[in-house]
C-alpha cells in the first residue's frame, strides 16, 4: 500500500484497507503495510488528520462498555434508600438499615455496606463496602436514571446499547467505532456475553464498525498471526505464495465463480488478501499476549513467541486472568486501548459460576439474576465484583500517557457500566437476606469518566417507593413525574460526552451529561 497526499491513505485506499482483517475477522481498519505499529502508536496518533478521526480536536476516544449482566440494581448502591427516608413501607420495600448507608462526602451518591454470612445459597461470605470506590471516582461519576421497554435479558441488554434502535439500530460502539476507528487495526473488540455481544441492525456502516467477538481473551491474541508459533515453518516468503496460489485456485473454483459477485465472498477474500498480511505486521500476537513464557505448561519462546512489556503487571493486578473472564478481559481491554488497536471494548461476567483454582468464587451462577434467590447479597456481591474491576482498569489508564500532551488515556475514556433492568422493589416484610427479586423496568445506570459531569445524578429516587424518576436531558433539571422510557437519552448522552457527530441521527439535545 502506497503512500500518498503527503503522507496520507487515499480515499481508495482508506476504503479498501477498511474490510481488513485476520482469522476471520469482519472489522479491522486500515494499516500502513511495512510498518510495524501502523498507525497505532501514541506519537502517530497526532498525526491522524489526514485520516478521518475526532471531530473537536483530532483525537479519537475511547468507550469501554462493562455489560452488568442479570439486573444492576442502582438503589443497591449509589442511589439506596434508608428505611428511615421510606415511612410506612420501609419493611416491605428494598431500603436499607440506615447503618448500611453511607453518605459520601460533598456528594449526592450513596454507598451500601453489605455483610451476609452466606452468598445466595452458596456458603461464602459476603462482606463489600462502596465507599472507597465512591469516594475515590465521585468526581467524574454521573448515574442517570432510568426506564426500560423490555425486561427479556436479551432484548434489554441489546437495547442498552442501541438505546432502543435510537439511531438506525447502530450500537453505541459501532458509532464509536465509526467515528474514530478508521486508524485503529480492531476497532471494535466485543468480549461481552449475550445481548451484550451482538451487533445492531444497520447494516450500512463500513465493516470495520463491527464487532470482533472475543470467547477467551487469554488466548485470543494467539490467533492474530496465520505463521508465527508454528514450529518448523517455511520462510514468509514461501507461505506468501501458497497463499497466493490458493486464492487464484479458490477463485477458479465452481463455488468461487458462482458466488463471485456476493458481498460476504468479496469481503472475506479482501480480508484474506489484503488484511491478513497488514494485520500480521502488528505483531500483536505477541504485543496482546498476557501468557508468561513458562514451559511446559506456556513454552512461549520454544515457539518463537514472547509476550506484552505489560504482561507481569497484568498478571500481578489481574492475578485469575485464566480462571475468571472478566479479569483476562480487563486485562486485554487494557492491552487493546494501549496498543491503540481499538477504541471500544466490551466485557462482563456471564451467566456461568466462575471459581478460582484456590476455591474462591470470583461469580454467582447467574451473576447479578441470582438475586431471584437472594437479592441484598448477590447485588452486594456482583457490585463488589464489577467496581474492583473498573477501580483496577482505570489505575491502569491513568498511568499510560495518550500523547506528548499530558493527557492519559483515562484522560479520554469513558466506562459505561450496563445492565438490562433493574429489580422489583418488594420484599417479604423486615426480611434482610435470602428475599428474592424480579425483573423490573425501573433503574439507572452508572458511568464514569472525566469528559462527564461528575459528581453528578440525573433524575433522582422517591424513598416512599424506592422507584426512579427521570430528567431533562438538556439541562439535567429532575422531572418527578416522568416514568416514561429514556432509553433514548442514555445513549445520546454516552454519545455527546465522546463528542461523537450525531448529526443527522434525531436525537434530542443530552448535554446534561457533558462536562462543562
Amino acid at each position: 500500500m502506497s503512500l500518498r497526499n503527503n503522507g496520507r491513505l487515499s480515499r481508495r485506499e482508506l476504503l479498501k484497507a477498511l474490510s481488513m482483517c485476520a482469522a476471520g475477522s469482519a472489522t479491522l481498519g486500515p494499516l500502513l503495510t511495512g510498518c510495524r505499529d501502523g498507525l497505532n502508536t501514541p506519537a502517530a496518533l497526532e498525526q491522524l488528520g489526514g485520516v478521518r478521526q475526532a471531530r473537536l480536536d483530532g483525537k479519537p476516544r475511547f468507550l469501554i462498555v462493562v455489560g452488568a449482566v442479570g439486573g444492576a440494581s442502582i438503589i443497591d448502591s449509589m442511589l439506596a434508600v434508608r428505611a428511615s427516608e421510606a415511612g410506612a413501607n420501609a419493611a416491605k420495600l428494598n431500603t436499607f438499615a440506615d447503618s448500611q448507608v453511607q453518605h459520601v462526602d460533598g456528594s449526592p451518591f450513596r454507598a451500601v455496606k453489605v455483610d451476609s454470612p452466606q452468598l445466595g445459597s452458596i456458603p461464602v461470605p459476603v462482606k463489600t463496602d462502596q465507599l472507597p470506590f465512591l469516594r475515590k471516582y465521585k468526581d467524574c461519576m454521573l448515574v442517570a436514571t432510568s426506564v426500560g421497554t423490555s425486561v427479556n435479558h436479551v432484548i434489554a441488554q441489546k437495547r442498552s446499547l442501541t438505546g432502543n434502535a435510537a439511531w438506525r439500530g447502530r450500537t453505541l460502539q459501532e458509532c464509536v467505532a465509526l467515528q474514530y476507528g478508521a486508524g485503529f487495526p480492531i476497532p471494535n473488540v466485543n468480549m461481552g456475553n449475550a445481548g451484550f455481544s451482538e451487533r445492531g441492525t444497520d447494516n450500512t456502516l463500513p465493516a470495520h464498525c463491527y464487532g470482533e467477538v472475543v470467547a477467551n481473551p487469554s488466548l485470543w491474541p494467539l490467533g492474530l498471526d496465520g505463521m508465527k508459533g508454528i514450529k518448523d515453518l517455511p520462510s514468509r516468503d514461501v507461505v506468501a505464495l501458497a497463499r497466493g496460489t490458493r486464492n487464484t485456485l479458490d477463485a477458479q473454483s465452481v463455488f468461487g465463480q458462482t458466488f463471485d459477485d456476493a458481498a460476504a465472498l468479496k469481503l472475506w477474500n479482501e480480508q484474506r488478501t489484503v488484511g491478513q498480511s497488514a494485520l500480521e505486521v502488528q505483531d500483536l500476537i505477541n504485543r496482546l499476549n498476557v501468557l508468561p513464557d513458562q514451559p511446559p505448561k506456556t513454552p512461549l519462546s520454544e515457539y518463537g513467541l514472547s509476550n506484552s512489556p505489560d504482561g507481569e503487571r497484568l498478571r500481578t493486578v489481574f492475578p485469575n486472568y485464566m480462571t475468571d473472564p472478566v479479569e483476562g478481559q480487563a486485562a486485554l481491554a487494557f492491552l487493546l486501548l494501549k496498543n491503540r488497536v481499538s477504541v471500544t471494548v466490551t466485557l462482563g461476567p456471564s451467566f456461568n459460576m466462575a471459581v478460582t483454582p484456590s476455591y474462591q468464587v470470583t461469580n454467582p451462577p447467574l451473576a447479578f439474576d441470582f438475586s431471584h434467590n437472594d437479592h441484598r447479597s448477590i447485588q452486594a456481591f456482583m457490585w463488589s465484583r464489577l467496581m474492583d474491576t473498573i477501580d483496577k482498569l482505570i489505575v491502569l489508564l491513568k498511568s499510560e500517557p495518550f500523547d506528548s500532551s499530558g493527557e492519559s488515556l483515562w484522560d479520554r475514556s469513558l466506562i459505561y457500566m450496563a445492565t438490562e433492568f433493574g429489580r422489583t422493589r418488594n420484599r417479604t416484610d423486615g426480611a434482610t437476606e435470602m428475599f428474592g427479586t424480579g425483573h423490573d423496568l425501573n433503574n439507572g445506570f452508572m458511568l464514569l469518566s472525566p469528559m462527564l459531569r461528575g459528581n453528578t445524578v440525573l433524575g433522582g429516587v422517591d424513598p416512599l417507593t424506592t422507584l426512579t424518576y427521570g430528567f431533562d436531558p438538556r439541562t439535567g433539571a429532575p422531572e418527578r413525574g416522568k416514568l416514561t422510557s429514556n432509553e433514548t437519552d442514555i445513549f445520546s448522552g454516552i454519545l455527546t460526552a465522546l463528542g461523537v457527530d450525531t448529526s443527522g441521527s434525531g436525537m434530542s439535545d443530552a448535554s446534561a451529561f457533558l462536562r462543562t
